[in-house]
């Protein structure tokens, strides 16, 4: 009985300890608008810069290709709707096809809010709890 309880102790304390070194891994939000690219024109500095901060959302907490795909086709559709310019819209949305890869060790990468090398793994239940505190955080300042 005595080695049940000692290992169910070690079982929790693992356990926590996992989970206090995992929501370390998830940085606080943060963006730089359209990360190489101008977040507008000359005369409307920020006309789409918007678009490039959700997307920016989007790409902080990472997750599966497909939500990368989703989120890459949303910047475009925003942009063109911004802009009306298709060619302006598919040269960013190439961009990001390309350029936002987790593989690359960027600060705009796929999952930047997590540590490097995540890749595409899909977000588990707590860790979509994190993001929403976190994103909670970052519109509540």
């Amino acid at each position: 009985m005595f080695s049940h309880h000692r290992l169910l102790v070690a079982t929790l304390l693992f356990i926590l300890s996992v989970h206090s070194a995992l929501a370390d891994t998830l940085d606080d939000f943060s963006s730089d608008g359209c990360s190489r690219f101008p977040n507008g024109t000359l005369t409307e500095e920020n006309l789409w810069c918007d678009c490039c901060i959700t997307h920016d959302i989007a790409y902080w907490q990472g997750g599966s290709t497909e939500l990368k795909k989703q989120a890459d086709e949303a910047l475009r559709v925003c942009v063109l709707n911004k802009t009306g310019s298709i060619l302006l819209a598919d040269t960013m949305y190439y961009g990001v096809r390309v350029g936002g890869l987790p593989i690359l060790p960027t600060a705009y990468r796929w999952g930047y809010g997590w540590e490097y090398g995540r890749g595409f793994q899909p977000l588990n239940t707590l860790e979509k709890e994190w993001v929403k505190k976190k994103l909670a955080h970052y519109f509540s300042t």
